[in-house]
């Protein structure tokens, strides 16, 4: 793991686009986006960059079960307001959340990820360690699948919604060992309440009940976390 400390989340989407801008450099082009809060300031910084992403193809971690494209919690209609509407790919794939069929949409979206062998894949970082909608407990060895959450990530959630009981309960995620076939990862956490899991991703033993921890067993990742999210480090980095 590669541990890069800046100041704040401004100075985190700064760094997180020059990742994005060295990898397509590099000839990335299939990218693996995240949504949330997270990766906003990145996201910010590359829709006013000059980065052109019309050959290159993105696909997202998940999606919550039940809502359509058109819901404006729909991470669709996220990526559509952050991202793609300013920056269009050549082709973007998010789960269809509206496909009652768990077996036929956790089977697509696996086949499309292996056709398309992602580049570079954008990671946040949840309160108990989750990335993806991918749990505390879930294999390490897991595929696409669909998740049921957890309390606290649908207490995380509810602020994005009229009332708690809207939130969805179940997502459709990318599997650890599905991300974990990215060839570059950049994960970025920012806050206090973030530091206890940036602690344990990065400095206890890797296990399944803190899934982010599975990185360090990746030959290339980047952890970007701001002041606040490393306050609980021991090692300097």
């Amino acid at each position: 793991m590669k541990v890069k400390i800046v100041a704040d989340p401004t100075a985190g989407g700064k760094a997180g686009y020059e990742l994005f801008a060295a990898a397509l450099e590099n000839n990335a082009r299939v990218f693996g986006l995240a949504t949330g809060s997270t990766p906003i300031s990145t996201y910010d910084e590359i829709t006013a960059s000059n980065l052109d992403f019309s050959k290159c193809i993105s696909i997202n971690l998940d999606e919550y079960v039940s809502l359509a494209p058109t819901h404006p919690q729909s991470y669709h209609a996220f990526m559509q307001e952050h991202f793609f509407d300013k920056k269009p790919f050549s082709k973007s794939y998010v789960p269809d959340g509206l496909n009652p069929d768990e077996q036929e949409e956790t089977a697509r979206y696996e086949k499309l990820i292996a056709e398309n062998p992602i580049d570079f894949q954008i990671l946040g970082l949840g309160r108990n360690g989750h990335i993806g909608f991918n749990e505390p407990g879930t294999p390490f060895d897991s595929i696409t699948h669909r998740v049921e959450l957890t309390q606290s990530t649908i207490d995380a959630n509810a602020r994005f919604f009229d009332n708690e009981k809207d939130v969805p309960r179940y997502a459709y995620s990318m599997g650890i060992g599905t991300i974990m076939k990215s060839k570059e990862i950049l994960i970025e956490a920012y806050g206090e309440n973030k530091a206890d899991a940036v602690k344990k991703m990065i400095e206890e033993p890797s296990t399944e009940q803190v899934p982010a921890s599975v990185l360090q067993q990746h030959s290339n990742v980047t952890v970007l976390i701001d002041q606040a999210a490393a306050s609980k480090l021991t090692k300097k980095y």
